[in-house]
Parts: C-alpha cells; structure tokens; sequence
C-alpha cells in the first residue's frame, strides 16, 4: 500500500493495483497546480468546489460522494456521515468521512471534520492503521480538538491535513502546521516523507505516530 499526498486535504492511496483519490482540490481556490493524477476510484467528502475538483482526476471508474457501504476489487469503503461544524451541519452542512479497508490495512480519512466524532462512529470506526485529519481550524477542527479526536481513535500513523502553507493563496484563514505539532508534542521528533509505503501490518507502530507527507503539488 502506498499514500501520497497531493496538497490539501487531497490524498492518493494504492493498494495493488486500484488508486483511490480523495478530495481533488481547485487549484484556483489555492493558488497551485493540482496535478493530473489517475484514479479507480474517487471519493468526495463535502460538495464544496475547493475540494471537487474532478478535471484534476482521470480514468475514475466509481465515485463516491456521500454516506454508505461499497466494495470494488476487494476494497470496502465505507462512508461514515458526519458534518463540517459542530452544530449537526446547520452552518457548513454534512461531511463524510472515508474509511478504507482492504483486510489488510485500515485507513481513515475525515475530510472537512468539524466536531468530535461521536461514540457510534467511533465503534464503526475500530482499529486505524493511518489517520488522515484536518488541523487548520476556522472551518475545520483546529490542533486542540484534532488530538482530542486522534486520542479518541487511536490510530498506528497520523497525517495532518487541511493547514496553511507558504504556497497557499486561500481565502480562508488556517492555522499552520506547526500549532499542531506544538500541540501534539511532536516539533522534534516528527518524520517527514515524501511518501508512505507500507507493505505489512508490522510496520504500523503500536504507539501513535504524526507523520508529515509532502504535498506533490
């Protein structure tokens, strides 16, 4: 299994020879490219234009756009509802999040999280290998309430997302990576790839790890 990540909240995952990609972002909304990439399947998580950028992907079989059980090639997604705010959606509507599951590797996306996830989620949810998870804030979680939720999951690897970076040109205010390492005790020590390859369950750690992927873009 491989993860990239292209920029944003937007995530390329491999696993043999099926590509998922996760929220394609506008590159007019952000200021930089979004690269053609090709995918079996796409998954959206929230209608917002920022992160629905379907000219960006190609070849995409079976997209996904919202809550529900579905299975391609041995890969079972399902699609957990949940909202982007903390008041059930009345201000930003509903999100879904992603989890990914192969029987081998178990991998959660949040996509525009807005709230704590709930305890009937969480059972849905069960073991995480890897995390993906919004920390900028303003409309998304910010770090204090994404370590409440990774405390809550407990996953092996932790990829933030959904923060602010020099490139970026977006008109809505995020917080920077670096309050959520701060927060997560982990300015130090974090690792910093270009990619994830993960070819058995042995190599996802027993304690939670933060990873930061580089964007593609």
């Amino acid at each position: 299994m491989k993860i990239t990540y292209i920029g944003h909240s937007s995530f390329k995952v491999e696993i043999d020879k099926t590509a998922i990609v996760i929220d394609p972002y506008d590159p007019k909304s952000f200021g930089y490219d979004f690269p053609e990439t090709k995918a079996d399947i796409l998954l959206l998580s929230h209608n917002d234009k920022e992160t629905t950028y379907t000219k960006g992907v190609v070849g995409n079989e079976f997209t996904i756009d919202s809550p529900g059980e579905y299975e391609m090639g041995g890969i079972f997604i399902y699609g957990l509802p949940t909202y982007h705010d903390a008041k059930e959606g009345s201000d930003l509507g509903k999100n879904t999040a992603y989890l990914i599951d192969n029987g081998d590797f178990s991998i959660l996306h949040l996509g525009s999280l807005g709230h704590e996830l709930p305890q009937k989620t969480l059972e849905k949810v069960g073991d995480v290998d890897v995390l993906m998870i919004p920390v900028g804030g303003n409309y998304v979680i910010d770090a204090e309430l994404a370590t409440k939720v990774i405390s809550s999951i407990e996953p092996g690897f932790v990829v933030p997302m959904h923060y602010d970076t020099k490139d970026s040109k977006y008109d809505k205010k995020l917080a920077k990576l670096e309050a959520f390492l701060k927060e997560m005790g982990a300015e130090d020590d974090v690792k910093q790839k270009s990619e994830l390859n993960l070819s058995s369950t042995s190599r996802v750690p027993d304690e939670t790890e933060v990873l930061v992927l580089k964007p593609q873009h």
